[in-house]
């Protein structure tokens, strides 16, 4: 008999995996509350406007959970294996995740208007890196906003508590090396954190809505409650039933109670998160530990993942949205058990952490490749020839204004996008100009305060323009800079956003409440204009203010109307000349959506005039009240439309979104506006 002996082995030992804290039932069943209230809020269920307030109860549950797991780890070995740590999150999110990063990216390459996959990849980034909260908070993302929204707008959340795991152990083990000399200092140190959190939480929220509603710092608080629960609940404990039917009567009624215009997070997310943490401070609820409760939590992470590009894609309408959730939730399931389990479970990294560690970011990397891969070779618009330039048409013309008239109402029955298009679908949707790049143009939550002295072309100039609104007067900032270059002027640009040089007190439609800061910035270049003594002062605004009036007042039209009446007067009593550049047009959506939707046939895209030409009388009034104070008014509604606007006048793309202009074609008009302007002084 003859024995073949074996080379010894000599891997090292696997570690031993730690023990885990007890399994509790009734936190899988309150994942699926949360999971619901999100996924019903976003197919548009009545009454369940709210159901945002489950990302809240998600934050809750992982704090308790992942403080639990360290703090057991802790108790029974004395130590933290922060590898091991981070691989199991690495193989329990990351699979699924990359597979529906590469699913909504293939999706949106084939169904998505081609203009808006390179922002989308870009999204894809984000949300492959984990960092979608802040781009999204940079960009000043309105979450409720009724423009079409990102696919890879969810992964916002798992942003925030992935940013919590991966500081969060690390502080766990240098407090637990304090705690064997202070008792009390895990504790005092994490209340003192949620604390600190909160309060900035509200501070945000008044100051900057969109970093409050995705900024870590601003959500840290609520992962820190579970985190404390964690450190308080120990063992079994006594079950406090009512404790639990409490908490889940808290974060239902928050959802049903909070609408998309209610400020959040700050004091109203304390609601859900002390119902979330009610319920697991209870110890136990028969409700939630029901076999379906523990099912749909078990499947959570995965609808949650599914549900948004599906419903992104859905058709309009409450049944056909409920549908694709479900069907969301199906592929869920699918996935769960065709995916995350087997790979989780899988015998190949789990006694050795850096395999995990490996395979997770060998997945992070193939979904930023794919992401970067598809923001280098977008999906293109079929375009047709090139057309004459249309800026060279107007130099060579006769009349101009009798050349673009022309011009318009070809667009309204032209065929192809033109090779030519400028500016490019891609370059439009990002356009940002000189007085934004300097902070001359001020943002919604962003102060006053300029990198420069906001002066352009001829800075020595003894003549000054200045161009004073909101951001429909900064949408005309290339044709002003290229009028005062040729003149020789000097130009001085204040804008910002969504505030009205009138007089008008408004609301911030994203925080909801006044926004004050608008009225301080008026005051503050009212000043600053009185002490120029410019020659000219062009001055231009939206005119759909009528919704964001404070109050509600009864008679909206007097409040317009007093409103340019002061702002006039006080611009007459400190310059040469003053002059009202009238509003454009509010398309419905996207120009590019349409455009890249029917490159055959693109004059179908310009509406009608009536249709896009709000606040008729409006016009009128801001029109009439600048007439009696012999002020010459500007309207350029005749460079954009005749019986229809149409989005491609030549080779220009009118408008980079649904309410600017394009720096092209502002360039383009220029000659039109330099003609209607008072440039000799208010007797021209």
């Amino acid at each position: 008999m003859t024995t073949t002996l074996s080379p010894p082995d000599v891997r090292p030992a696997p570690a031993a995996a730690p023990s885990r804290p007890r399994y509790r039932a009734d936190i899988e069943g309150l994942r699926a509350v949360a999971v619901l209230l999100v996924v019903l809020a976003h197919v548009g269920v009545p009454g369940v406007a709210g159901g945002f307030v489950g990302v809240d109860v998600f934050f809750v549950i992982s704090g308790f959970l992942i403080t639990s797991l360290l703090r057991a780890e802790l108790l029974n070995t004395g130590r933290l294996d922060l590898p091991r740590f981070y691989a199991r999150r690495a193989v329990r999110l990351l699979p699924l995740a990359t597979l529906v990063i590469a699913a909504t990216l293939a999706g949106a390459w084939w169904l998505a208007p081609p203009p808006r996959f390179g922002g989308y990849a870009a999204d894809a980034v984000g949300a492959a890196t984990y960092t979608m909260n802040l781009r999204l908070a940079d960009a000043g993302t309105d979450y409720f906003a009724g423009e079409l929204p990102s696919p890879f707008q969810h992964f916002w959340s798992l942003a925030v508590e992935e940013q919590f795991y991966l500081v969060w152990p690390v502080l766990i083990a240098v407090l637990a090396i304090g705690a064997r000399r202070w008792r009390w200092l895990p504790g005092t140190v994490l209340t003192l954190g949620v604390l600190a959190s909160l309060g900035w939480s509200v501070y945000e929220l008044d100051r900057a809505a969109p970093w409050a509603y995705f900024g870590s710092l601003s959500r840290a608080w609520e992962l820190g409650v579970g985190a404390l629960l964690a450190l308080a609940v120990t063992g079994a404990g006594r079950r406090r039933p009512m404790l639990g039917w409490f908490g889940v009567a808290a974060v239902v009624a928050a959802a049903l109670i909070y609408k998309e215009s209610t400020p959040f997070p700050g004091t109203a997310a304390l609601l859900p998160v002390a119902g979330a943490a009610a319920v697991i401070a209870s110890g136990g609820n028969r409700l939630l530990e029901t076999w379906p409760m523990r099912w749909v939590g078990r499947m959570s992470y995965g609808w949650y993942l599914w549900h948004w590009p599906l419903l992104f894609l859905a058709p309009a309408g409450l049944w056909a949205r409920a549908g694709v959730a479900a069907g969301a939730l199906g592929l869920a399931a699918l996935s769960h058990h065709l995916l995350e389990n087997p790979v989780r479970h899988h015998r190949f990294w789990q006694p050795y952490p850096r395999r995990g560690l490996g395979f997770g970011f060998a997945l992070s990397v193939v979904a930023a490749g794919l992401a970067a891969l598809g923001m280098i070779f977008p999906p293109l618009v079929p375009t047709g020839d090139a057309v004459p330039d249309a800026r060279k048409l107007m130099a060579r013309a006769v009349d101009p204004a009798a050349q673009l008239k022309h011009m318009i109402a070809e667009a309204q029955t032209a065929t192809k996008v033109p090779e030519n298009l400028t500016p490019a679908f891609e370059t439009a949707a990002g356009e940002r100009s000189a007085p934004q790049e300097e902070g001359c143009h001020v943002g919604l939550t962003g102060p006053f305060r300029p990198e420069t002295d906001c002066e352009y072309a001829n800075v020595d100039a003894d003549r000054t323009v200045v161009l004073f609104g909101d951001s429909h007067a900064l949408q005309w900032f290339p044709a002003f800079e290229d009028l005062a270059r040729k003149r020789d002027w000097r130009l001085i640009v204040y804008t910002r956003s969504a505030c009205s040089p009138a007089g008008l007190e408004l609301q911030e439609r994203r925080a909801q409440r006044r926004y004050t800061e608008c009225d301080t910035w008026r005051r503050q270049i009212l000043r600053k204009i009185g002490k120029l003594k410019a020659d000219l002062v062009v001055v231009s605004s939206s005119v759909n203010y009528r919704a964001l009036l404070t109050g509600d007042p009864p008679d909206p039209e007097a409040v317009w109307r007093s409103g340019w009446a002061r702002t006039l007067a006080t611009l007459q009593r400190s310059s040469g000349a003053v002059a009202v550049l009238g509003d454009t047009p509010f398309l419905a959506g996207d120009p590019a959506d349409c455009l890249a939707t029917r490159p055959a046939a693109i004059g179908t895209c310009a509406p009608p005039a009536d249709m896009v030409v709000l606040e008729p009388g409006w016009r009128a009034i801001q029109r009439a009240t600048a007439n009696a104070a012999k002020v010459p008014t500007i309207d350029p509604l005749p460079w954009l439309c005749a019986e229809r606007c149409p989005l491609v006048v030549g080779n220009r793309l009118v408008y980079r979104d649904s309410n600017h202009l394009t720096a092209a074609y502002a360039r383009l008009v220029a000659p039109l506006l330099d003609h209607k302007l008072p440039w000799e002084g208010p007797h021209q």
